[in-house]
């Protein structure tokens, strides 16, 4: 699965991805387990190969806001505490059994001073990422609540079951009350 991944930037031989993945670690992880809490340093970054993961911080009254999920086949890393060696401001935490590839930021490290085509696929990532963060951010300030729930609908129905209603609807900036409200319309 994450070999299919790879190969798709079309960035990397076939034997520098046969190197890449002899660097990542299977890991299993549980349900409601963390691959990483606030204020820990984030010293890797996993692959998911199933499972659902969502990130939260919480707020000083103590309130959760997930501000985002992530799904298969999908990279998972507290991204600020991974690139400056601080503490993470997040959490990262399984809503379902998971699978996970897993690379050290050392052996990354290590293969980046190696290897330029590692730079490529980490400047495309890093991208990826800051347009999902804008669409993320154009997202809150313009869609409705129905609208982007209904782009989740679209994007991920598989998981939409999976996750518990509380953190759908801090996901979307609503109340559990207004999720249902926008769920029943949907279904008429």
């Amino acid at each position: 699965m994450i070999q299919h991944y790879l190969e798709q930037f079309n960035v990397f031989t076939t034997e520098e991805i046969t190197e890449i993945l002899s660097l990542f670690e299977i890991r299993k992880v549980q349900k409601h387990d963390f691959f990483i809490r606030e204020g820990e340093r984030c010293r890797e970054i996993a692959f998911i190969t199933s499972g659902l993961f969502r990130s939260y911080y919480v707020s000083d009254t103590g309130t959760e806001t997930t501000y985002c999920f992530r799904f298969e086949q999908e990279f998972l890393a507290a991204y600020s505490s991974f690139i400056t060696g601080k503490g993470s401001l997040e959490n990262m935490q399984a809503l379902s059994a998971a699978s996970l590839y897993v690379i050290q930021k050392s052996a990354i490290d290590t293969y980046l001073s190696e290897k330029p085509n590692w730079i490529r696929f980490l400047k495309i990532i890093a991208e990826q990422q800051y347009i999902e963060l804008e669409q993320r951010v154009f997202q809150l300030q313009k869609d409705s609540a129905l609208k982007r729930y209904r782009a989740l609908l679209d994007h991920q129905p598989e998981y939409i079951r999976d996750i518990p209603l509380q953190h759908l609807a801090s996901y979307l900036g609503i109340t559990q009350r207004h999720l249902s409200r926008i769920r029943k319309e949907i279904m008429f």
